[in-house]
């Protein structure tokens, strides 16, 4: 891959990853249309839909990391197609269990967040991408300001984090692939704390650096010719 793509390059990756990115969910419509999800195609699609959306979160969160290490500036300008369709599959998946699984049935959804606490947790964290997704745009970050609008997309910290609890409270038994995405998050997360401690500490030390003394006036000579 190139490390500094042309214009054309970049639209065309762009479109590349737009594709990739809709695969997913064609496959999920394909499987239901042939029949193909197994004994229960809702589930299927709610799970599906379910593990896209902490997939493509991960993905986002690992963008930082990945301009970093390889010096590869402009794959920022593909973040923020992964996080509208983290969003999109977010919202995917609560839209398959509110109409699919339950048929708008208010009451069996009150109850059902009752006794399952895990749609508490994953519907917070749908709700806190909504703002994220609004505010996707140039504009929006011209309205905000950078320092407001950086500080509101900080909120996908969190949101990773409700929604490896989210599967985790889920599985009922093998956590095995709920412990992998809870690894990786672990980690997203911990190497921009590394990053930030690392930061924090050269700006400490030069701050603290003596500086030289400034020389005002006239020099005076004090040795003899």
């Amino acid at each position: 891959m190139m490390i500094n793509p042309g214009s054309t390059h970049l639209a065309a990756i762009k479109a590349a990853l737009f594709a990739a990115c809709l695969l997913p969910a064609f496959l999920l419509w394909r499987g239901f249309e042939l029949d193909t999800l197994g004994a229960n195609p809702i589930e299927a699609i709610t799970r599906g839909t379910g593990d896209w959306t902490l997939r493509f979160l991960l993905i986002t969160l690992a963008v930082t990391p990945l301009r970093k290490l390889t010096g590869w500036h402009w794959v920022v300008r593909l973040r923020r197609m992964l996080g509208l369709f983290a969003f999109a599959y977010g919202t995917a998946h609560l839209l398959t269990y509110l109409w699919l699984d339950q048929f708008f049935d208010w009451y069996a959804i009150a109850r059902d967040i009752l006794k399952r606490p895990f749609i508490t947790v994953g519907f917070a964290a749908l709700v806190l991408m909504a703002p994220l997704a609004a505010t996707s745009s140039n504009a929006a970050i011209r309205r905000l300001g950078g320092r407001r609008w950086q500080a509101l997309h900080r909120a996908i910290y969190p949101i990773a984090v409700l929604g490896c609890v989210h599967f985790w409270w889920l599985v009922k038994k093998d956590i095995t692939e709920p412990l992998i995405y809870t690894a990786i998050t672990a980690a997203l997360l911990g190497i921009r704390a590394w990053w930030r401690e690392q930061e924090r500490r050269k700006q400490l030390a030069g701050g603290y650096l003596p500086q030289p003394p400034r020389l005002t006036g006239k020099v005076i000579r004090i040795f003899a010719k």
